[in-house]
């Protein structure tokens, strides 16, 4: 039936030609099984040394995240014009972070480094309920100790430069703030479902792809949007890092904002991706 190659035969005709461009996305030879859904709650897995050790990798992940970023943030407040990194600058460490970091910990952990990308995959029946709560925990953790260690190093300077806490931005409302953090979080976690989607490897087994990177540019292209109106979160324990160690007033008044507006946009990309792009099944069959 022809309706039934539409999800398989992507830029191929009904007669089985290859699309010219390259973009078809016919695998014959490859078979693909679905994967199952992670339990709500898998017992056994916290007796198992691969657990704790997800959980520290992610720890550590954040950690290092906050320490990379927050420098690079108030390096470019402490430059002048000429010499500082800029937005693009900023926006490059937090991808290129992102892009390194999921690349050393994807194998242990899957490397979400952010709550958001953590519960949207949670919603997605990617990950158990226990290792949704020990992620998110080792991320925050890992978040306060990489801006606490930023603090120690220069303390006065570290609070006289806002120590890179996320807050809107003058000129812009709390729902410009809230908006931005939903869009561009929803464009963070789609990329992270479609770069480590197994049935894209099985149907396109001809397009090479690294998962790190177009999760890392993501991280960085949604970071040159937004960093004028919010600095940018896309990711709660980053900014609660930066809250906790900064602690000022005005920090925590807009501080909601991003953990609410990543959660709504990592829910949006999870019922999008599972909803949408995932609601047909694959079989090398249905070509």
């Amino acid at each position: 039936m022809a309706d039934k190659a539409d999800d398989v035969a992507v830029g191929a005709t009904r007669y089985g030609e290859r699309n010219p461009l390259g973009t078809s996305a016919q695998t014959r030879e490859k078979d693909y099984t679905e994967p199952a859904n992670s339990p709500f709650i898998d017992g056994r897995e916290l007796g198992r040394w691969s657990f704790w050790r997800a959980g520290i990798a992610e720890f550590i992940a954040s950690f290092l995240f906050l320490y990379i970023t927050i420098q690079t943030v108030m390096g470019n407040v402490r430059a002048d014009d000429c010499r500082g990194v800029g937005i693009q600058g900023i926006a490059w460490a937090f991808g290129g972070m992102i892009f390194a970091l999921v690349y050393c910990t994807a194998g242990i952990s899957g490397g979400h480094i952010n709550p958001a990308v953590t519960f949207g995959l949670f919603l997605a029946r990617k990950v158990t309920f226990p290792r949704l709560i020990l992620y998110v925990v080792c991320q925050c953790l890992g978040a306060i100790c990489g801006a606490g260690v930023v603090k120690g190093f220069q303390p006065a300077f570290y609070q006289s430069v806002g120590g890179g806490a996320n807050s809107v931005a003058h000129g812009y409302t709390k729902g410009d703030g809230l908006g931005a953090e939903i869009v561009g979080t929803f464009v963070l976690v789609y990329t992270v479902f479609s770069a480590t989607d197994a049935k894209r490897n099985a149907r396109d087994s001809h397009v090479p792809l690294l998962a790190p990177l177009p999760i890392g540019f993501a991280v960085f292209l949604v970071h040159l949007a937004t960093i004028p109106i919010t600095g940018t979160s896309i990711n709660p324990a980053r900014s609660l890092g930066a809250a906790v160690i900064y602690n000022r007033d005005h920090t925590w008044s807009d501080h909601w904002i991003f953990w609410v507006g990543p959660l709504l946009g990592a829910t949006l990309a999870a019922m999008y991706h599972t909803l949408v792009i995932r609601a047909m099944p694959f079989s090398k069959n249905r070509v």
